[in-house]
Formats: structure tokens, sequence, C-alpha cells
């Protein structure tokens, strides 16, 4: 099974690419089998991990951030994939 757990969080203004640079130097052991980075409107950073687990495996996740790099709590959702045919 594939799980995918979701990290968003919202920068502080003008600190959108800031909080990219701290998301992307986050270590994560085990490392997840893959890991993408987005950005959107209002200085919003999300990423993505994928990880060969079971759903309710114990994986290790972004931590939150400074409070002063964001302007709430980071949001959190894990995911499992769907194989449509």
């Amino acid at each position: 099974m594939t799980v995918v757990l979701m990290w968003e969080a919202r920068a502080a203004d003008g600190r959108g690419a800031e909080l990219l640079d701290w998301a992307r130097a986050q270590v994560l052991v085990p490392a997840p089998a893959r890991r993408e980075y987005l950005r959107a409107p209002q200085d919003r950073v999300l990423v993505l991990t994928w990880w060969n687990a079971p759903y309710d495996a114990d994986l290790p996740e972004l931590p939150e951030p400074a409070p002063e790099l964001i302007t709430r709590a980071v949001h959190r959702w894990r995911f499992e994939s769907v194989v449509v045919e």
C-alpha cells in the first residue's frame, strides 16, 4: 500500500520563501519513497511525502515550524493511494 502524508502551512507575510526553504531542509528518517513541494498564493507551502507502508504506520512527519514563521498551526492529512480499474 502507498500512503501519502500531506503537510500544509501558511507563512507569515512575506516569509513564504523562507518557509519553503525550512521545509526542504527537514530530514525525515527513514526517508520517504518520494517527496514533493508545492506553493500557493498567500505564502502557503505544501509538502507531500509518499511511503510504502500500511495506512496506520508510524511514519515521520515534518514538525511545526517556529511560531514566527507561520500564521496558524500546520494542517496535516493522511491519504492512501487508490487503484481505479
